[in-house]
């Protein structure tokens, strides 16, 4: 008999105040599916058609990249629809996964005039692009934004610490578990609900890439998850988490898988 250890989640900082009141028809924004999970989400119809108004869209097929390594860091985005995968290439060759965007999330900034990675979109994937310039101004002269994007910030830090245990201190079995419960975390997050299907818009080898593991040990894993019945594949590009609890006690050390 499994034996379930239930574990304190840590605090999640609070959301800013959100507008979700039906747009007026013609607001440029309007049919908008991530408004109220994306940083825009804290305006109210002024001040996002003012926002609205200072970028354009964009449109990316898949493998298209957003921007590269080293490219100048000249504008800012909201992911709207689609997925984009964040990457670096070592000196050797080698590529490391650093992060998977998902529709409502905002990317490009950068410390520093260029960017750090290479944003790449995963599948057909739409967004909001703003210069930098422009957009930094309407941040000092909006203090709601300003608070989204630092509250933003302290996700960011707080994911990138777990990535290094992840990395550093979890077998290849708890990485893959611990995987797929943030994805589930993340797209419970969005809609304010408990969800059992994942998609999987990346390939094996992005998440061998995220998780520092081959392709090959990606598949085995994922083979002996499903095999222990904590998850089902229901198509190449989504799964089924079949026990929750089990799956969060293997992804903590707590369970052999």
């Amino acid at each position: 008999m499994i034996q379930i250890i239930k574990r304190k989640r840590p605090p999640v900082l609070a959301p800013s105040v959100r507008h979700q009141s039906t747009l007026p028809a013609g607001h440029p924004c309007m049919g908008c599916a991530v408004r109220t999970a994306a940083v825009c989400g804290v305006l109210d119809c002024d001040k996002l058609s003012k926002l609205r108004g200072m970028g354009n869209q964009l449109r990316l097929g898949a493998g298209q990249p957003l921007f590269h390594e080293g490219d100048p860091a000249m504008s800012v985005f909201t992911l709207t629809s689609g997925a984009i995968k964040l990457y670096k290439l070592l000196p050797d060759g080698r590529r490391q996964v650093t992060g998977f965007m998902q529709p409502g999330d905002f990317l490009g900034i950068s410390v520093d005039d260029e960017h750090a990675f290479t944003a790449e979109a995963l599948e057909h994937s739409q967004l909001c692009s703003f210069p930098r310039s422009r957009f930094d101004n309407f941040v000092e002269e909006n203090v709601e934004v300003e608070r989204e994007l630092y509250r933003l910030a302290a996700h960011e830090l707080a994911a990138a610490q777990q990535q290094m245990v992840l990395l550093g201190r979890k077998t290849a079995t708890e990485r893959l578990a611990s995987f797929f419960l943030a994805l589930a975390e993340r797209a419970e997050r969005a809609i304010d609900g408990e969800i059992r299907f994942i998609r999987l818009p990346m390939s094996r080898s992005d998440i061998a890439d995220y998780l520092g593991l081959t392709k090959e040990t990606v598949s085995r894993v994922l083979a002996l998850l499903k095999r222990q019945r904590l998850i089902r594949l229901d198509a190449i590009d989504r799964i089924e988490i079949l026990d929750r609890a089990s799956l969060e006690q293997v992804a903590a050390g707590d369970l052999d898988a």
